[in-house]
């Protein structure tokens, strides 16, 4: 467990020195350091590149090589969502292997700054474009699903519908309870599930996004709702991991257990 929560560790880092990287790229030229590509399927791209055709040929037989994959494998899946489709794959591994056995590069540090700075404002016009899609799309469903017969929207704009009704106690800002709970997109994604894992989730009322700790101080121990939350209410304007930006959420809640 140690190890894996370090490779994820190790990939949120490198993910951020990217990040940095395009943020650099705005900076007047010979202002930055030499740019490097990011990678969108490094690990598909590695394998393409090298004297290995098929990935069953792969030793992988100590753990210098099992980390160095390991690694690989992890920085792509993990920067997959945020470059797919934006490179040119063929470059990006002429890229790397110049790099890696020490070529010089065909491209001046001038052309790949501006090279970079594209690319960074195409993929923020991409993100803004889809984060206002995600957003209209949200508003519409709540302003269709406050008109369904049993849905309640309080003074926030939380949505509730009462699926099964408790007979305990309602807890307070500091509790902390024990829930079941299954959360999904409008479309249905499931995107964390309490009841798909079988094993209640514990936290205190006040530690979690907005519309739950309204919607948990409003229950009662037995109860199961569900919860239709605006994005203001939820992540906002930020991502969380398989959510996107601006996202409206759907979440069914039973409150089982204050703790404390």
């Amino acid at each position: 467990m140690e190890c894996r929560m370090d490779m994820r560790t190790w990939s949120r880092n490198f993910a951020s020195l990217l990040a940095l990287l395009l943020a650099s790229a705005c900076q007047p030229v010979g202002e930055g350091s030499a740019a490097e590509t990011p990678a969108d399927a490094i690990a598909d791209a590695i394998a393409d590149a090298t004297a290995v055709e098929e990935a069953d040929e792969l030793a992988l037989d100590d753990q210098v090589a099992q980390a160095s994959y390991g690694i690989g494998y992890t920085i792509a899946t993990n920067l997959e969502s945020q470059f797919a489709g934006s490179l040119n794959n063929e470059a990006l591994v002429a890229g790397l292997q110049d790099s890696l056995q020490g070529r010089e590069r065909r491209l001046s540090e001038a052309e790949i700054q501006i090279a970079i700075t594209a690319l960074a404002q195409k993929q923020q016009e991409a993100v803004a474009t889809r984060s206002a899609d995600v957003l209209a799309a949200g508003r519409a469903f709540l302003e269709e699903n406050e008109r369904r017969e049993g849905v309640n929207t309080t003074a926030s704009g939380l949505q509730y519908e009462v699926i099964a009704t408790g007979e305990g106690a309602s807890p307070g800002a500091t509790d902390t309870v024990s829930t079941h709970y299954h959360g999904t997109l409008i479309d249905g994604s499931v995107f964390d599930s309490s009841v798909d894992r079988g094993q209640p989730a514990s936290f205190a009322v006040n530690r979690v996004i907005p519309g739950w700790t309204e919607a948990l101080q409003l229950m009662t121990v037995g109860s199961k709702w569900r919860l239709f939350i605006p994005p203001e209410l939820a992540y906002g304007e930020r991502a969380a991991g398989s959510i996107p930006p601006n996202s409206t959420l759907i979440f069914e809640v039973e409150l089982l257990a204050i703790d404390g």
